[in-house]
């Protein structure tokens, strides 16, 4: 499950920043200089990026599409990995100087856009805002032309749905000149997790600060809850195995009942005897464990060498991604031996007071 969760982070990584500020109330809002200033005066921001988004109708031709244009300044690409999501084409969205679109490979595909070959330029509808309608449709949106220069390529959600275009083209298109959706921040060495509460508590109520994993905290949720049924799922059924370990202590204390006796009578408490009984149940638990992990890193590590799991080619990831976290060794050993104790308890309370009273 560590592998999912990490091939889905790295995915949406790609679109989102460490930091994303957007404003509570509203969509859009004025990044000014003093805000930018508050910005960058908390320690841990690196580069900061202004993008400004919003739907709009894409046409080629006969064809269009309803998609979400973003648009984005010269640090976009540095904020996020938008570039090694290109299959084809360039970036090319940091020339002001041309108005320039970067659309996903499903909207490539609506639109029937290939820009190996001579490609028209696409047209950009927005409705006009503040404005109430005129008998010539043309008059109630705004329109823009943009040059295909690349295509991104990433999974269904982002490839059918988003375009980038340089911020300067968006407000035009949107009517925005001075206002903007997002403020999106990268961190030094990625650590945001202080720079997000410190812009929080300086930026105050008015803005909400989110996170990477907080912008698509549903499916990580999601995740993250598939990641705990599967482990109280084996819990149980480590459960049931611990019935191996009932029966062996009690097979145990049951052929070793005349050498209980005898430690009693030598002056033994039951204390010492039961305890033996347990260090018994341990060492069984204890080494099942240790073997079982290792032979569980051995076949993660085999899926990680040699991908015996496979999806097959027409899956964003071919094989079965895994990844192994030192932190789930400790829980799965501790929980192992946590059930293995209270397996032992019963036994050996039990059959030691039976056998001491006959």
């Amino acid at each position: 499950m560590n592998g999912l969760t990490g091939t889905v982070a790295n995915l949406y990584n790609v679109f989102e920043p460490d930091l994303k500020i957007t404003v509570v109330n509203g969509k859009y809002f004025e990044a000014n200089d003093q805000l930018i200033s508050e910005i960058k005066s908390i320690k841990g921001v690196s580069i900061i990026s202004k993008t400004l988004s919003d739907k709009a109708l894409l046409k080629n031709n006969d064809k269009q599409t309803l998609v979400t244009i973003k648009g984005v300044d010269k640090n976009y690409s540095k904020v996020s990995s938008i570039t090694t999501s290109i299959d084809d084409g360039v970036y090319g969205l940091n020339d002001t100087l041309k108005s320039n679109i970067l659309i996903g490979r499903g909207i490539a595909n609506q639109l029937q856009i290939n820009i190996r070959e001579f490609v028209n330029e696409l047209s950009l509808f927005s409705p006009v805002k503040g404005k109430s309608g005129s008998l010539n449709p043309d008059e109630n949106f705004n329109q823009m032309y943009c040059t295909p220069s690349g295509i991104f390529s990433l999974n269904d959600e982002f490839d059918y749905q988003f375009a980038f275009v340089n911020i300067e083209t968006a407000k035009k298109l949107f009517d925005e000149p001075d206002k903007v959706s997002a403020i999106e921040i990268l961190c030094e060495n990625g650590k945001y997790e202080n720079v997000q509460a410190q812009l929080q508590q300086k930026l105050g109520n008015k803005f909400e600060v989110k996170n990477r994993y907080q912008l698509n905290d549903v499916l990580f949720k999601t995740l993250e809850t598939e990641k705990l049924a599967t482990f109280i799922i084996l819990a149980f059924i480590l459960i049931i195995a611990t019935f191996n370990i009932i029966g062996a202590l009690t097979m145990l204390i049951i052929e070793k009942r005349k050498d209980i006796k005898t430690l009693y009578s030598m002056g033994a408490s039951i204390y010492l005897i039961r305890n033996i009984f347990m260090r018994e149940g341990f060492l069984i638990t204890g080494v099942g464990a240790i073997i079982g992990l290792i032979v569980g890193l051995f076949v993660c590590w085999l899926q990680i060498q040699f991908h015996l799991v496979k999806f097959g080619d027409e899956f964003i990831i071919p094989y079965y991604p895994i990844e192994i976290q030192l932190t789930d060794f400790f829980w799965i050993f501790g929980l192992i031996m946590l059930i293995g104790f209270f397996a032992a308890l019963y036994p050996v309370r039990v059959f030691t007071k039976m056998d001491l009273l006959r």
